[in-house]
């Protein structure tokens, strides 16, 4: 009489197997380290060329980017820092969400948008400021503590860790 699985027989987790890996990383046998790529191409000059930027992941289309559209409108281009903004946007909303969730208090729903401005600085260019804001419904929470989780949320995100010292963040935050 044969016991457990047969050789050479996959073995499919269970959702609660799922479940408790996404929980807890050290059941996965590695750290969470994640890379991302993304690839850019640009052809001609500064001021007339352009280009085209994509993830590798298959979540980020190719899309074109051009100077104009860093410093003038679109022209249904974007720009280094119309990414910047939707990362700093995605990585808040997870961070805060966290932070509610820590606190006893998930959220039903978090609207983020982050605005970040490309400015003239001396002689060159640079990213100055990234405005975070932000309008939760979060069931049985106070407007303080609202305030409070999205302030810390502001400061700690990864993205905001990555500019800090650079670029300054900051954080509108109101219950819906």
């Amino acid at each position: 009489m044969a016991v457990g699985p047969v050789a050479g027989a996959r073995i499919r987790p269970t959702a609660h197997d799922l479940r408790v890996a996404v929980k807890s990383p050290a059941r996965l046998g590695r750290a969470m380290a994640a890379t991302r790529t993304a690839h850019a191409v640009w052809e001609g000059d500064l001021l007339k060329g352009h280009g085209r930027v994509k993830g590798t992941s298959g979540g980020l289309p190719e899309t074109g980017v051009s100077w104009s559209a860093r410093t003038e409108t679109s022209g249904g281009k974007t720009s280094p820092e119309e990414l910047l903004a939707a990362a700093h946007a995605a990585c808040y909303s997870m961070a805060l969400s966290a932070g509610l969730g820590r606190m006893q208090k998930p959220p039903e729903h978090l609207d983020v948008s982050a605005a970040v401005t490309f400015d003239k600085v001396g002689d060159g260019w640079k990213v100055t400021t990234s405005v975070i804001s932000v309008v939760g419904k979060v069931p049985g929470i106070t407007a303080e503590e609202f305030e409070k989780a999205a302030q810390g949320a502001g400061q700690n995100c990864p993205i905001s860790a990555a500019l800090k010292g650079n670029v300054a963040v900051t954080v509108h935050a109101k219950l819906a």
